[in-house]
């Protein structure tokens, strides 16, 4: 939730910021109002609590004789507080309904408008390019690649699971394994704690990250007697982690990394992507969370931005960094940069990336604040930290290494910075078929 001070002082700063992101600026409107009237009424119940809790001590030490007359108007009083309870509870919720669409302020200089209208910020690295006298048929997409080595298998995936799932197998497997653990090392060597975290969460939590808003039908749901939540990222459960707590940020900010794996319902989404793992209903991932102050988290966002594109870069991927427009950033965020990396047999860049910057967003509603230290060392009151979050791998970057680094034969070169956590392993070959039938992988 914003800042209730700055909706209340800064009213145009929070129609512009819902403007820019395509929304009714009425919102903003309603928003003031209903937080007016929840104010009011809470006023109005507390004065009457107060007036309740002066007349019960009148009412103790009157003369006994006195008693007896009191009491109706002990029971009118109570009746009346009773009332204004209840009014100002149904203000409280009325306020919190036209409070839900006020998304996070988004930060000056983020793009107006809505997916289409990012600005491309830089572009990295040479787009690889096949020769028709060496690939006459053009580049294998990932999946015909994946499946040449023994890595993907689509098929089975839908037999067991439906559509959108998958089984990878073989130097699949281990190739998932290697990105998570070359990110991992990444993570280790910027002062990130590497965290396991839950994939199901409570509904307050996956509230307070911001996934149940427009967006809740891409999330799993398990009801009943569970009303738990499978999370998209790991960002849900490392948000949560320090729920309703100060934290200690004098030694620097609290940095985490999630390895999770990852569920989405990806509705809407029908047509889109069908073939292959670009979009898939479950994937695993390594999430980068930061706890930070509300000053330096910026400076810290543009880290994240920085360690995304070290390990593209050293993946051998050519890659475009895009400022997010406004209408695409999601409720939580106030600013995102994505990262998208070229797919040959797309013609286009694809999201390998992302990492948002919510301000004080989520940690309002989470509560979880840090106490800063005053200049003359003296604490001072609390205040909300700054949260971020970005991607540092998943499972979609298969899809660009395989195609990426493709050779005419099937055969696939393992980029040099992936090669120690593959064994060494420098090609990836097609698979062969033994006397038997039975797949098996060859590898140099």
């Amino acid at each position: 939730m914003i800042d209730l001070a700055v909706l209340r002082d800064q009213p145009d700063l929070v129609r512009r910021s819902q403007i820019a992101r395509g929304h009714d600026a009425a919102t903003v409107d309603a928003a003031i109002e209903a937080d007016r009237s929840r104010r009011a009424a809470l006023s109005a119940f507390e004065d009457l609590r107060a007036e309740q809790n002066a007349f019960g001590k009148q009412v103790a030490k009157a003369p006994k004789e006195e008693k007896a007359a009191l009491v109706a108007q002990v029971k009118e009083l109570a009746e009346r507080v009773k009332q204004a309870q209840q009014t100002a509870n149904e203000a409280a919720d009325a306020a919190a309904s036209a409070l839900a669409p006020i998304e996070n302020i988004v930060i000056e200089g983020v793009p107006a408008g809505g997916e289409e209208n990012f600005v491309e910020l830089r572009r990295v690295g040479e787009a690889p390019t096949f020769d028709p006298a060496v690939f006459p048929n053009g580049p294998r997409d990932h999946l015909e690649i994946g499946e040449l080595l023994g890595a993907i298998d689509m098929e089975r995936g839908v037999k067991v699971s439906g559509s959108r799932f998958y089984f990878l197998r073989g130097i699949g497997a281990r190739l998932e394994i290697a990105l998570m653990n070359m990110a991992l090392d990444k993570a280790l060597q910027n002062d990130f704690v590497p965290m396991i975290t839950p994939t199901l969460v409570r509904p307050e939590i996956m509230q307070g990250t911001g996934f149940l808003g427009e967006h809740a039908d891409e999330v799993y749901h398990l009801d009943k007697d569970d009303d738990l939540y499978l999370v998209g990222t790991s960002e849900v459960a490392l948000a949560g982690y320090h729920k309703d707590e100060i934290v200690d940020l004098s030694g620097g900010a609290l940095r985490y990394a999630g390895w999770s794996t990852c569920y989405r319902r990806e509705a809407g989404s029908y047509g889109k992507d069908t073939r292959g793992i670009i979009r898939v209903h479950q994937f695993n991932k390594l999430e980068m969370f930061v706890y930070t102050t509300q000053e330096d988290a910026e400076a810290e966002h543009l880290r994240l931005v920085a360690l995304q594109e070290e390990m593209l870069t050293a993946l051998g991927l050519s890659y475009r960094v895009i400022d997010v427009a406004a209408g695409d950033l999601g409720s939580s965020a106030a600013r995102k940069y994505d990262i998208e990396a070229w797919v040959p047999t797309q013609d286009a860049f694809r999201e390998l990336t992302s990492t948002s910057n919510c301000t004080t967003f989520q940690a309002r509603r989470l509560d979880v604040r840090h106490r800063p230290e005053a200049e003359d060392g003296s604490t001072s009151k609390t205040q909300h930290v700054a949260t971020l979050n970005g991607t540092l791998a998943t499972t979609r970057w298969i899809v660009a290494l395989l195609e990426t680094h493709q050779q005419p034969d099937g055969s696939v070169i393992v980029p040099e910075a992936l090669r120690p956590y593959l064994g060494g392993l420098e090609v990836l070959e097609p698979t062969l078929r033994d006397a038997q039938g039975t797949l098996r992988q060859a590898t140099k």
